[in-house]
């Protein structure tokens, strides 16, 4: 008897032990991830965005208060550290904006910084809008309601719940091509890039718009990464069509509590598409619709592979082929340490270059007698998943379809069946209605879903704009719009 309580105390006390060295590693992970978010979101405040560093610690980083930080302003970096156990670093490269010091080293990361891109091409802000900042002096198109637009913009500022910050930083509406409101919150203006989140995969979906109408890639391609080249890997049937749809069948955590797979890929990893490559099926490919950040970034490596050049070249295809053609001359995608740019998450931009590139969208993809697009991507992108419950997702973009003839079951009901959207984390997004010849940008620093409701905001919006004529193109996708 006392040999079997011996071994049940034995047991016990192994269960325990790998109990605690399990909490200690996963809390280990969790302090790392930390201070990797602190470093890296800092940085790029501070030497992207151009803001102090108390305000983003005040504001951004409130939540992680017991991560020390120091900015490096001759260097242009930052660290971050708890309790001097755990340091992680991110540097500023121009063009290139923040990464951190993750399975490399500061030198390789700065060569990366000598091969990108220093700019926008010169001249670009002195053109009217919207190549250039320069406004028409004549009035807006008729029919707008200032009153009621100016009170959708205040609500949007405004601060009803301290338990809900919503943390509004911009907002730009841009009507029948024409800049028709836009605000801004203390300490931000029109000049200021600000961050996009998963708005950053619309943009991977225009890149590879581009390479598509190069013939470089196609929606059939498969067997797309050399880790899937092996015959007896079931990844070899994904197709670029099924990723851009996010129906790539491959597991991924979207969770953003650390260490989840997003968390980790985007702060604990080198290479965040090798990490999302490295993932197995958890479904057939083509078979089940799931969103997921792991996705967008193999894309991203996917476009790199596709360029086939030089790093140099690979740095400046995104402002080459598309920001310098549409004036967007605050746009940065940030690369991770392998020097892939994160297509999931990194990409910063102003407000009015956010406009821009919903303005491409809502023009099909032409930017005055520049077929950016090649024709017929932009309705490709707006076609739904197949699996998508409400048909909400196209290709890398939100949808608002829905079941036909029935708004009750859109993702957004009381918004017109043709919206589309590019949506981010805290809530950023840009949403193109066709019908309504408008683009609108939020952009802001919301902590908790909650705290900002997009529906009701783009109602109050739309109630300031001209509804279409009885019979339109829009009368029977905003039923029930009110």
């Amino acid at each position: 008897m006392k040999r079997v309580v011996k071994r049940l105390l034995l047991v016990l006390g192994l269960l325990v032990l790998v109990g605690l060295v399990a909490g200690g590693v996963y809390g280990w992970m969790m302090l790392r991830i930390g201070s990797a978010y602190s470093a890296k979101i800092l940085c790029s405040a501070v030497f992207v965005s151009g803001r102090p560093a108390a305000s983003v610690l005040a504001e951004d980083l409130k939540h992680l208060s017991f991560i020390g930080t120091r900015v490096d302003e001759q260097n242009r970096s930052v660290t971050a550290s708890i309790f001097g156990l755990i340091r992680r670093r991110a540097i500023y490269r121009e063009g290139l904006g923040c990464t951190l010091v993750n399975g490399t080293t500061v030198e390789a990361l700065k060569e990366q910084g000598r091969l990108a891109p220093k700019g926008p091409a010169p001249g670009l802000a002195d053109r009217p809008w919207p190549d250039g900042d320069l406004l028409p002096m004549d009035p807006l198109p008729p029919g707008i309601d200032q009153a009621r637009l100016e009170k959708a913009l205040d609500e949007a500022f405004s601060e009803p719940n301290p338990e809900l910050p919503r943390r509004t930083r911009a907002v730009v509406i841009v009507y029948q091509g024409r800049l028709a409101a836009e605000r801004y919150a203390p300490g931000f203006t029109k000049d200021t890039p600000l961050l996009g989140w998963s708005m950053a995969k619309s943009v991977m979906n225009a890149l590879v718009g581009i390479l598509m109408g190069q013939g470089k890639l196609r929606p059939n391609d498969r067997s797309l990464l050399p880790a899937w080249q092996n015959e007896d890997d079931p990844r070899r049937a994904i197709t670029l069509d099924q990723l851009l749809h996010m129906e790539s069948g491959l597991k991924f955590d979207e969770e953003y509590n650390p260490p989840s797979d997003a968390t980790t890929m985007l702060f604990a990893v080198p290479d965040a598409a090798a990490f999302a490559a490295a993932k197995r099926l958890a479904a057939s490919p083509g078979s089940r619709w799931e969103y997921s950040s792991g996705t967008a970034n193999i894309i991203s490596r996917i476009i790199r592979q596709a360029l086939g050049s030089s790093d140099a070249d690979y740095f400046a295809f995104p402002r080459r082929a598309l920001f310098d053609r549409i004036g967007m001359r605050s746009a940065i995608l940030e690369p991770d340490p392998s020097g892939t740019f994160v297509g999931s998450s990194y990409m910063y931009a102003s407000a009015r270059d956010w406009a821009r590139f919903g303005l491409l969208y809502l023009n099909d993809g032409r930017w005055g007698n520049d077929q950016v697009l090649p024709v017929g991507w932009v309705p490709y992108t707006r076609l739904p998943a197949k699996h998508a419950p409400l048909g909400q997702y196209g290709a890398q973009f939100w949808l608002n379809v829905g079941e036909p003839n029935n708004p009750a079951k859109r993702w957004m009901p009381r918004l017109p069946a043709d919206m589309f959207s590019t949506d981010g984390f805290e809530g950023q997004y840009v949403a193109i209605i066709p019908s309504r010849q408008l683009v609108v940008v939020r952009l802001g620093q919301t902590p908790k879903r909650e705290g900002w409701n997009q529906e009701d905001f783009l109602v109050r919006v739309l109630e300031a704009f001209p509804r279409p004529e009885s019979g339109g193109t829009d009368a029977k996708t905003e039923s029930g719009s009110n």
